[in-house]
C-alpha cells in the first residue's frame, strides 16, 4: 500500500512539475510549482522522513511560494498580453533535460543504495537535531537568522525605493 501511495505522489509530482514550466500564465505556474513542492513533502512523509516533509511545507510552500506570489502580484505589467511569454529554446532545453535525466539514471543504477543507508534508529533523530542546533551549532544558527533578517529588511527598503 505504501508503495502505491509513493508512486501516486511521484506521478503527481511529475505532472505538476511539467505543468509549472509549460503553462503560459506566471501565476498559474507558481500555483503548479506549489503543488509540486507539496508533492515532494508527500514523498518525504511516505519515506518516513517527517521532519523533511514538515520543513518542505513550512519553508518552500509556506515561505518561498508566498514570496513568489507576492512578487508576481506586485510586478507591474506581469499579465500584459504584449509581453511575449514563449520560450525560444524549447528544443535545446529538452535536449539538455534529457541528457541530465540520462546522467541521473546512470548514477542511480550504478550505485548500491542499500549500502549507504543507516539501520533504523541509528540516525540522530529530531531530539538530537534540536539539541545540536541549540548547543553545538547555536552560533551559525543565529548568524543565519540575522542574515535572513537583513535580507528581509533590504528587500523592504528596495521595495519602498522603487515606488
Amino acid at each position: 500500500m505504501t508503495e502505491t501511495v509513493f508512486y501516486i505522489i511521484a506521478v503527481s509530482l511529475c505532472v505538476f512539475a511539467v505543468l509549472s514550466v509549460t503553462v503560459k500564465d506566471v501565476f498559474h505556474s507558481a500555483v503548479w510549482l506549489a503543488l509540486a513542492l507539496l508533492s515532494v513533502a508527500g514523498i518525504f512523509l511516505s519515506l518516513d522522513a517527517a521532519f523533511l516533509g514538515v520543513i518542505q511545507v513550512l519553508v518552500y510552500v509556506g515561505g518561498i511560494m508566498t514570496l513568489f506570489i507576492f512578487a508576481i502580484k506586485l510586478t507591474a505589467r506581469i499579465g500584459d498580453r504584449s509581453i511575449r511569454q514563449v520560450s525560444q529554446q524549447s528544443v535545446c532545453g529538452g535536449i539538455v533535460s534529457a541528457g541530465i535525466f540520462g546522467v541521473f539514471l546512470i548514477i542511480i543504477y550504478a550505485n548500491q543504495w542499500n549500502d549507504m543507508m543507516l539501520p533504523p534508529g541509528q540516525g540522530i533523530g529530531l531530539n538530537g537535531l534540536g539539541k545540536a542546533l541549540l548547543t553545538t551549532y547555536a552560533l551559525p544558527f543565529e548568524f543565519i537568522s540575522v542574515l535572513l533578517l537583513a535580507a528581509l529588511v533590504g528587500a523592504i527598503v528596495i521595495g519602498k525605493v522603487k515606488q
